[in-house]
């Protein structure tokens, strides 16, 4: 990524704060999805039941890891130009799947967890293989969209293994907090977190797109590589703590092109103004019987 990291590489504590709290994010959606599978599992008196949910998730994260690490370091093997291609077109990629997860799961969440419960009712009667295909499907559907943005990520702001590392620290958090949630130790407020991180998420999808927008104007693809909206750089020192820590989150640069510009300033307000939409505060629903407390809210604005 010669090219475009010309303007001096994000420093090691922002690639992995960056990619950290999307860890953090998308491994406690995760972790609430697993939740919900084992609790339901455990309330049902199946117990037997849980090696193939773990056999699944551990499936599962093997695929995550291995989209990841065949993308992100399958770009070191070509040429500079073809690696800057496939890490644009990534980029795109990354972030439509990213955006649809986005805003069809903020729908999909009121009821995500009775569907969880209702596809594990099943899968117990079918037997283990369909427990085990059911919890992979669960969590590979997470990882997979958590890959993708952290490959259009990764190639954003270095190309290096520190991004995956911060993956791998938030993800460890995001464990510790889900053991703690389904322990009753702790509670939190779902909404608000999902709300919150899902607003960081879209900021960071912009700054990953108009990576991948310079990088395929770098190479030909799009037009406008020398029509810059604007060039700060004697007033904006990139190499600076603010420069790499918002390189390293958001992909900002002083010099973007006019195409970056439209295609991030655009991509916020649109994908924002839907998020905040679908996410808008819901009149609660009347308490039903013996319905649980905490699975139901988990999920809640969640991706």
């Amino acid at each position: 990524m010669e090219y475009l990291a010309a303007g001096g590489a994000p420093s090691i504590f922002a690639q992995m704060f960056g990619s950290g709290l999307i860890g953090l994010r998308e491994g406690l959606e995760t972790g609430i999805v697993v939740m919900i599978l084992v609790a339901f599992v455990v309330k049902s008196d199946r117990r037997d039941a849980l090696k193939w949910i773990w056999t699944g998730v551990a499936a599962a994260l093997v695929m995550v890891v291995g989209i990841f690490l065949i993308i992100h370091l399958g770009t070191s093997t070509v040429t500079t130009l073809t690696a800057e291609l496939i890490a644009g077109l990534a980029s795109l990629v990354a972030v439509a799947i990213v955006t649809f997860m986005v805003l069809w799961m903020s729908k999909a969440a009121v009821h995500i967890s009775s569907d969880l419960k209702s596809g594990m009712s099943e899968a117990l009667v079918a037997g283990g293989a369909s427990v085990l295909t059911l919890s992979f499907l669960a969590v590979g559907r997470e990882g997979f969209e958590t890959a993708l943005l952290m490959v259009g990520y990764a190639e954003s702001v270095s190309g290096g293994l520190w991004p995956l590392l911060g993956l791998v620290l938030g993800i460890l958090v995001a464990v510790i907090v889900t053991v703690l949630l389904y322990r009753g130790a702790v509670r939190l407020d779902f909404h608000k977190f999902f709300l919150y991180t899902g607003i960081f998420l879209i900021f960071v999808a912009a700054g990953i797109l108009s990576y991948g927008v310079r990088a395929l104007q770098t190479v030909g693809w799009l037009p406008g590589s020398n029509s810059l909206a604007f060039d700060i750089s004697e007033h904006y020192d990139q190499s600076s703590w603010y420069g790499t820590v918002l390189a390293g989150i958001f992909n900002v640069r002083p010099d973007p092109t006019v195409l970056q510009v439209v295609a991030w300033c655009l991509y916020v307000v649109i994908v924002l103004f839907f998020f905040l939409r679908a996410n808008r505060p819901r009149r609660a629903a009347p308490p039903t019987s013996g319905s649980p407390s905490q699975a139901p809210a988990a999920t809640d604005a969640g991706t």
